[in-house]
C-alpha cells in the first residue's frame, strides 16, 4: 500500500537522547506563554493569596498540557492543524470554526492590546520622560515589524536571552524564599483562601478570591489560542505527517486513507518525539509559573504589596531589588519589558495564522482569491491597528485588561476545546486513516481521561465562576 501518497518525506524519528536534538516546538510554545501570565499575574496572585493557590498553577498548566499534546498528536498523524480538525467536527458544517473565529477575533484584539500595554508600563518605568502610549506604540511597531518581515531568529535569540535572565532570577529568588514543605503541600489541596485585609484596600484587588485565581488558571500554559499555535509550531518543525506540508493546508486525505503499516510506524516514532517535546513545555511552565508565584508570596506578600495600575512595574521590580538592590530592580524592568514584547511578537505571529485558517474554511472565496501569505499580512495589519487602539483607549487599566483577557482567552472556550480535540483524536482521525494505520496510531485511553478531566474542570469554572466574575469586572469592584 505504500505508494506515492505515503510520501518518502516522512523520515525515521530519532530515538533516545537524539530526541533532544529535535525538541523545538515546545520552546516556542513556552516562550510564547511565559510572559504576562507568569511575570505579572502569577507574581501578583502570589502576593495577594500566597502559596495557598499553588494548585491553580499546577492544575492549569497540567490540564492544558493534555489539550496541546493531544491536538499536536492529531497533527503529527494527519499533517493538519487544530483549526482544520475543528472543521471536521460532527454537526453543521464548520460550526466549531465559526465559534472559534468570532470569539477569538475579540480575544485576540484584547490580548495583544494587553501585552502591548504591559510592555509599555515596563518601558515607561525605565524611561518615564516618554509617555506610556508612546512606549506602547514602539512595542507594537517592533513586534509587528519582526513578524511581517519573518526575520525572527536573531531577535528571538536576543529576546530569549533576556527572558531567560528573568526566569533564572525568579527561580533563584524563589529558592531563597522557599516556604516550608508543609506549607507548599498545603498549597496543592485546592484550598481557596480569603483575600487578606491589607489587600482589600488596593482598588484593583477583588474581595472575591476566584477573581484573583482565575487569571492564573487562564494564562497558565497560555490560553485557547496557545494550544492551537502549538500545532502550528509542530507543523513548522516537520514532525511526522507534517513533513514538507507548510501552513494553511488541510490533510492529504488520499494519503491517509491509503497509509500503510510501515508509514504509520514511522509516524508513531514521531509521536514519541512529540511526547518529549510537549512534556518539556509542561514542566517548564509549572516550574517558571510556580517560581513567580512563590516570589510574589515571599517578597511582595510579606511586605503587603501588590501591583496596581500605576505602580505595576515598580512593585514587581521589588522582587529583584530585594535581592540585588537598584540594579536588580532595573534588570527586572528591562527583562520584563523584553518578555512582554517577545510574547507580543509570538501572539502577532500566531493569531493571523489561526484566523487565516478559520476564514479559509468558513469563507472559501477568501482562501481561493488570496495567497496564504497575503491573508497572514492582512490580519497582521488589522491586529497592529487594534492593538494600538487598545493601548490608547484602555492603557491606564492594565490590571483590568490582564484579568479580563486571561479569563476570556484562557477559560471561556477551554472546555469546548478539550471536547473537540477528544472528538478529533478518537473519532475524526479514525475515519481519516486506513484500518492498518489506525491499528498502529490509535491513541491511548490515557488521552481520553486527560481530556475528559480537563473538560469537566474548565467546564465547571466556566459555568459557575466566569459569568459572575465578568460581571464584577465590567461593573467595577
Amino acid at each position: 500500500m505504500d505508494g506515492q501518497h505515503n510520501g518518502p518525506a516522512i523520515g525515521v524519528a530519532p530515538k533516545g537522547l537524539a530526541i533532544l536534538a529535535v525538541v523545538g516546538p515546545s520552546m516556542v510554545w513556552a516562550a510564547e506563554y511565559i510572559g504576562s501570565g507568569e511575570v505579572i499575574i502569577a507574581t501578583r496572585t502570589g502576593a495577594v493569596l500566597g502559596t495557598a493557590v499553588l494548585w491553580a498553577v499546577v492544575l492549569g498548566v497540567f490540564l492544558k498540557f493534555w489539550i496541546g499534546m493531544a491536538a499536536a498528536r492529531y497533527t503529527v498523524c494527519t499533517g493538519e492543524g487544530m483549526i482544520d480538525m475543528f472543521a471536521r467536527a460532527p454537526g453543521p458544517r464548520n460550526w466549531a470554526v465559526w465559534v472559534v473565529m468570532v470569539v477569538q477575533l475579540f480575544c485576540a484584539v484584547l490580548a495583544t492590546g494587553t501585552l502591548a500595554t504591559a510592555a509599555a508600563r515596563f518601558m515607561h518605568s525605565l524611561v518615564p520622560a516618554v509617555p506610556v502610549w508612546a512606549h506602547g506604540l514602539a512595542a507594537v511597531i517592533l513586534a509587528a515589524s519582526v513578524v511581517w518581515s519573518g526575520t525572527f531568529d536573531t531577535l528571538k535569540m536576543v529576546m530569549s536571552g533576556f527572558v531567560l535572565i528573568i526566569v533564572i532570577g525568579a527561580i533563584y529568588i524563589a529558592a531563597h524564599v522557599f516556604p516550608p514543605v508543609t506549607e507548599l503541600l498545603a498549597g496543592l489541596t485546592l484550598r481557596l483562601p480569603e483575600i487578606p485585609e491589607w489587600a482589600r484596600a488596593i482598588d484593583t484587588v477583588s474581595d472575591n478570591p476566584w477573581e484573583e485565581v482565575m487569571p492564573v488558571l487562564g494564562w497558565g500554559a497560555g490560553g485557547f489560542a496557545s494550544q492551537v499555535w502549538y500545532t502550528y509550531w509542530v507543523i513548522g518543525a516537520g514532525y511526522g505527517a507534517t513533513a514538507g506540508r507548510g501552513y494553511g493546508r488541510a490533510a492529504d486525505e488520499g494519503m491517509l486513507r491509503t497509509m500503510s503499516t510501515e508509514t504509520a510506524r514511522k509516524i508513531k516514532g514521531w509521536c514519541t518525539v512529540l511526547y518529549t517535546d510537549s512534556t518539556c513545555a509542561m514542566l517548564l511552565g509549572v516550574l517558571v509559573t510556580a517560581a513567580f508565584l512563590i516570589c510574589g508570596a515571599g517578597i511582595l506578600g510579606v511586605a503587603h504589596e501588590a501591583p496596581s495600575d500605576a505602580n505595576m512595574a515598580d512593585t514587581l521590580a521589588r522582587v529583584f531589588s530585594s535581592r540585588w538592590n537598584v540594579f536588580g530592580g532595573f534588570l527586572f524592568k528591562l527583562c520584563g519589558a523584553v518578555a512582554m514584547v517577545s510574547t507580543l511578537t509570538g501572539q502577532l505571529a500566531g493569531w493571523p495564522r489561526l484566523l487565516a485558517d478559520s476564514c479559509r474554511l468558513t469563507i472559501p472565496g477568501f482562501g481561493r482569491r488570496l495567497a496564504w501569505k497575503t491573508q497572514f499580512h492582512l490580519f497582521l495589519a488589522f491586529f497592529f491597528c487594534t492593538t494600538v487602539a487598545v493601548v490608547f483607549v484602555l492603557g491606564g487599566h492594565i490590571i483590568f485588561l490582564l484579568k479580563i483577557s486571561s479569563i476570556l482567552e484562557g477559560l471561556l472556550l477551554i472546555a469546548l476545546q478539550a471536547a473537540l480535540v477528544g472528538i478529533g483524536l478518537f473519532v475524526v482521525m479514525r475515519r481519516m486513516l486506513s484500518a492498518e494505520a489506525w491499528r498502529v496510531l490509535k491513541p491511548s485511553p490515557v488521552f481520553a481521561v486527560g481530556l475528559l478531566v480537563t473538560f469537566l474542570f474548565f467546564g465547571y469554572i466556566c459555568v459557575t465562576q466566569v459569568p459572575a466574575t465578568l460581571c464584577r469586572l465590567v461593573g467595577g469592584k
